[in-house]
């Protein structure tokens, strides 16, 4: 069996990273551009800090800024209209997993109408052609929407997310620069980091995952619990570490998938609108617990990779709960909540919860095979 790897065509590292964007537009010979964000990124002047740079060469653009958390079907059919009535031949999406979500989601209904309904991007959608240019900014250290095949969209009509997974989606360009990062308040670094180490684990562990992929998520895990302290305290180290380790972390979970902390986050975003990095930041040590016994050596290779010590003289049981503490450690140092009742979450929403998770996309590479029952067992822990 051939195991595949998509990546961006191009991506730039480091700080002052967006310096390239221009160079970017001219050289594919863009004309104009739509920056899709967020009325935030607009009033804070991060998404400025892009615009000034196209302003200043010359290079026409227009903005889209109805993004919200949680991007819904309305959003995207709104930007379909949008970059239709600008006349726009490329997207800069500036922001977290919603901004850079929305553009692929109308890239690919741009060029792909047949999907203008966008309920039949779910799943693996069969599209032909490949999504307007995108050129990929991210604002927050979590997602890497920048450089992934996936995207989320919200059916608010029916309360549920939708994972989209398409080849043809992953943004042409993606521009990691920690300035952009900066202005992060200390509660969304938090949860955007923990999402990140989420997708590390769920992506090392998965039922996909092979060497390549193995490689990039352990020195993921590495990057995110050695600089995920120092970025939520907003030291330039720590926000430099976070940049690159949720840009590795995407490269692989991008081409194997994830697991049920997925599945089971996805519905609370639906529900409730719980920020998708602090619903998988809560369920991660829970689920970690429940697929432990079908993880093999991993996670002591977890365990190594945070910095646990001796993981070597430890048994299989040792590591395994060393694992699932160093986690709990991370995640109770940035302040994220212990328990699903802290954040909103519904006792008698539970069952209906369980139900949406095991249809989720995710479930189907979790490592250990599971059902609702068990599923909603899970949720009961962690309530």
């Amino acid at each position: 069996m051939a195991n595949r790897m998509i990546l961006n065509e191009t991506s730039y590292h480091g700080k002052g990273a967006i310096q390239q964007i221009v160079h970017e537009v001219k050289s594919r010979g863009f004309k104009k551009g739509l920056v899709v964000t967020d009325k935030d990124l607009i009033k804070f002047g991060v998404a400025g800090k892009v615009t000034a740079l196209l302003d200043e060469a010359g290079l026409p653009y227009e903005i889209f800024d109805e993004v919200k958390a949680n991007p819904s079907v309305d959003i995207i059919k709104l930007g379909v209209q949008r970059f239709k009535d600008t006349g726009a031949d490329y997207m800069i999406a500036i922001g977290g997993g919603s901004p850079i979500d929305s553009s692929k989601g109308i890239g690919i209904i741009i060029n792909n109408p047949e999907f203008s309904d966008v309920l039949s991007l779910e799943g693996v959608a069969p599209t032909h052609q490949k999504c307007v240019p995108v050129i990929a900014v991210p604002t927050t250290a979590g997602t890497a929407a920048e450089v992934t095949i996936n995207y989320v969209i919200t059916n608010e009509e029916k309360k549920r997310k939708f994972v989209c997974v398409d080849v043809h989606d992953v943004p042409t360009v993606a521009v990691v620069d920690p300035d952009m990062m900066s202005s992060m308040p200390k509660g969304l670094t938090a949860a955007t980091g923990m999402d990140a180490l989420t997708h590390a684990i769920e992506g090392y562990i998965t039922k996909a995952a092979w060497e390549l992929t193995d490689a990039l998520h352990l020195k993921a895990i590495e990057l995110i619990s050695k600089s995920l302290r120092g970025a939520v305290n907003n030291e330039p180290a720590g926000r430099e570490g976070m940049a690159l380790g949720q840009y590795v972390a995407g490269m692989g979970f991008s081409n194997v998938g994830l697991g049920v902390v997925h599945s089971m986050a996805h519905p609370l975003s639906a529900y409730y609108d719980t920020p998708h990095g602090i619903a998988n930041a809560v369920l991660l040590p829970y689920v970690m617990e429940f697929n432990k016994n079908y993880t093999g050596e991993k996670y002591r290779e977890i365990a190594r990779a945070m910095g646990v010590k001796g993981v070597d003289d430890m048994s299989e049981a040792e590591y395994r709960d060393a694992a699932i503490k160093a986690v709990q450690q991370l995640s109770k140092d940035v302040g994220i909540p212990e328990k699903l009742s802290m954040i909103g979450v519904k006792e008698e929403d539970l069952p209906a919860l369980s139900v949406d998770a095991f249809n989720d996309v995710c479930t189907g590479g979790n490592p250990r095979d599971c059902s609702p029952e068990e599923i909603l067992e899970v949720y009961k822990i962690a309530f």
